[in-house]
């Protein structure tokens, strides 16, 4: 306990210089989320100049992904945020490569039957009640997509790699170098390979193997990586159930957040007037997602954080790490929420020229604002959830938070009360509430000395003893 008691005995100065640590985290964190989140929006722009058919279609192939692949990869990728920020903190460098490994496989075979749902993505939608011609052109987007699953996968267990280490510049660097080829290639393959739709998907494609590739020659090459790479290791084969153990509850976790916003569009589609109903629903989590970019950015960084001073058995400094990240969310939260409410009267104009969705918008924003105040808070506090390894707890939170109050809320406001739209969006405001709720009580009562023991009890499970001498 001296070590640490030394670490912290400045009081503020460590408290500045946590400030610090974080702020160089999330800074790329956040520019990196943003553009990753961008490429798909660049692509449907390109689709909306081809008209309305292959807009819908493209949208609702992206939604679609997202629903049944990109968010199941990347909450099962996560749970790299405990394995590999604990040994890094731990010293066992060697075992982040092998961790690394062990998530690649994982993840691609996962990606198996992730792509066989979407080799039939037209089918299922048509079979849900959606639009014959949407969804036959949504389920050619989605087919054509398909390889960008198995990179998606592998891109992402090279970010939390990268992450674990707080080498996040390279991550940065990386995405921003993908969106700016990315536009060349869709502008080429939308307008002028004959490919039309399909271009942009694959764009996609191509882009995300180009980001997996910038990623993984940085890894091999980089010095900053020599010690935690170290090549291909049958290690990696050797516990791969310990990692679905954690892997799947970090799924669970995200997932359910996830569907959830995606639960509000269908609402939405059920309101007196639906095409006003979802188009500025639209726009508003259109809105929601850009901002939450920001947060998710803390949150990464705190998880970081969280999991790097458990691994090396500083609780008190993993403490610290969480009350710095809390503040920053609410400083972070209160302007984020002030700006979307000074621009509510103007912001519409950036989507629609109607009146009516401008002024509907308007009235919305205000709700839009404070629940973006609140997603600030709860992604942080799941960031410390996440990187001290307690993702069932997580996944048990969001259950409750969002299927059993959120959700019958928002039903309960927006068409017993008749409070339409905006009703939608005060019942996904009751579940950030209960979840932030149950997320602080759970912070405030975590032992976290017991924590740090864990954190060793995960690390050292596989015999790796020796490795803490290096």
């Amino acid at each position: 306990m001296d070590m640490e008691e030394a670490l912290l005995g400045d009081g503020k100065g460590e408290v500045v210089r946590e400030v610090e640590r974080q702020i160089r985290l999330a800074g790329p964190l956040i520019v990196s989320s943003v553009l990753q989140y961008s490429l798909n929006v660049i692509s449907l722009m390109f689709v909306g100049h081809l008209g309305e058919l292959p807009l819908a279609g493209a949208a609702m192939a992206t939604s679609f992904a997202g629903v049944t692949g990109f968010s199941l990869l990347l909450g099962m990728g996560s749970a790299m945020d405990t394995f590999c920020g604990q040994a890094f903190g731990a010293g066992l460098d060697k075992m982040l490569g092998v961790y690394m490994q062990r998530a690649m496989i994982v993840l691609t075979l996962i990606s198996v039957p992730l792509a066989l749902i979407w080799a039939f993505t037209g089918e299922i939608l048509s079979a849900l009640g959606q639009d014959h011609a949407i969804a036959m052109v949504a389920g050619s987007y989605a087919r054509w997509m398909i390889p960008s699953l198995f990179g998606y996968a592998l891109l992402q267990c090279h970010v939390r790699f990268l992450q674990a280490q707080g080498v996040v510049k390279p991550m940065m660097i990386g995405s921003a170098a993908t969106c700016l080829i990315h536009v060349i290639i869709c502008w080429a393959l939308v307008f002028h390979s004959g490919l039309g739709v399909r271009g942009a998907a694959v764009a996609n494609v191509i882009s995300c193997w180009i980001n997996l590739a910038i990623l993984a020659v940085y890894v091999m090459v980089s010095e900053q990586c020599e010690r935690t790479w170290t090549g291909f290791s049958m290690e990696a084969l050797d516990d791969v159930l310990g990692y679905l153990k954690l892997a799947v509850p970090s799924a669970v976790m995200v997932c359910l957040e996830f569907w959830s916003f995606e639960c509000l569009v269908l609402l939405s589609g059920l309101l007196p007037n639906p095409t006003l109903e979802t188009s500025v629903l639209s726009i508003s989590l259109n809105t929601s997602a850009l901002l939450f970019m920001v947060p998710f950015g803390l949150g990464n960084a705190v998880s970081t954080r969280v999991s790097n001073e458990l691994g090396a058995g500083r609780p008190q400094a993993a403490k610290l790490a969480i009350s710095v990240v809390v503040f920053l969310a609410l400083m972070e939260g209160t302007v984020v929420a002030l700006v979307i409410v000074l621009a509510r009267h103007v912001w519409g104009y950036m989507y629609s020229s109607e009146e009516e969705v401008v002024g509907y918008l308007s009235k919305l924003l205000p709700i839009v604002a404070a629940s973006n105040f609140m997603d600030a808070i709860q992604c942080v506090l799941s960031g410390t959830i996440r990187g001290s390894g307690r993702q069932k707890i997580g996944a048990l939170i969001n259950l409750g938070a969002y299927y059993v109050i959120g959700i019958p809320s928002a039903v309960l406001l927006a068409f017993i009360f008749r409070v339409g739209g905006r009703g939608l969006w005060m019942g996904l405001i009751c579940a950030l509430l209960a979840q932030n709720l149950m997320l602080f009580v759970i912070t405030l009562r975590t032992d976290w000395e017991r924590e740090a023991h864990r954190s060793k009890d995960r690390i050292y499970g596989e015999g790796l003893l020796e490795d803490s001498s290096s």
